[in-house]
């Protein structure tokens, strides 16, 4: 499809972002939501951009398309990295973005304010059908709180305080969240590469 890419993800939350951020333009933005194929990867790469990479070369290969994928998680000073690439499956393969929510404030519970310390993590790859690929990565700082705070966004950003706003990505306007957060960065960075893969 001519000025088109496919985002490699069915999350309604991760699509209306990067439509959001990446703005109508010359290109449009599809998704595995737009296509009657069956989609399905196992992400149990190792890193962030590895599991992005699964994706965007499976959505090339079967779309025939040049594919977006990302991938991204929170990563927690005092747990060591934890939950990282098992963001979205922390409490169980299944598990909602409450039930993830709720453990990981389980485990940081009695924890200093101090010592709360955490980072979103983004990586994006860019997949051409002939094999063509590069890839991005963009990162926002922040700090867990202990009780969720605002409605807006979706997975963690209930306890992700912005210290420099004072708002949890929950508590962010659409707008305001699209400018600091980490897929937006990551996404501002992919945008120059655009030209190079689409026409």
């Amino acid at each position: 499809m001519k000025n088109a890419i496919i985002l490699g993800s069915g999350n309604e939350g991760k699509i209306k972002e990067f439509r959001s951020i990446l703005g109508t333009g010359s290109i449009t933005l599809f998704s595995w939501k737009d296509f009657d194929c069956p989609f399905s990867v196992r992400e149990d790469g190792a890193s962030f951009w590895e599991n992005a990479f699964r994706k965007a070369s499976l959505t090339a290969q079967i779309t025939g398309s040049v594919s977006v994928a990302d991938d991204s998680g929170l990563e927690v000073d005092y747990l060591n990295g934890r939950p990282g690439i098992f963001s979205a499956r922390y409490a169980g393969a299944h598990a909602t973005d409450q039930e993830n929510n709720d453990k990981l404030l389980r485990e940081l519970e009695g924890v200093p304010f101090t010592k709360r310390g955490a980072r979103f993590v983004c990586a994006i790859v860019i997949f051409s059908p002939e094999g063509k690929w590069e890839r991005v990565e963009g990162e926002c700082r922040g700090i867990i709180t202990e009780n969720q705070q605002g409605s807006q966004g979706f997975g963690y950003d209930p306890i992700f305080l912005v210290p420099e706003l004072g708002k949890t990505f929950a508590e962010l306007s659409a707008e305001e969240k699209n400018r600091i957060s980490h897929r937006a960065r990551a996404i501002e960075k992919l945008r120059p590469l655009l030209t190079k893969y689409v026409s």
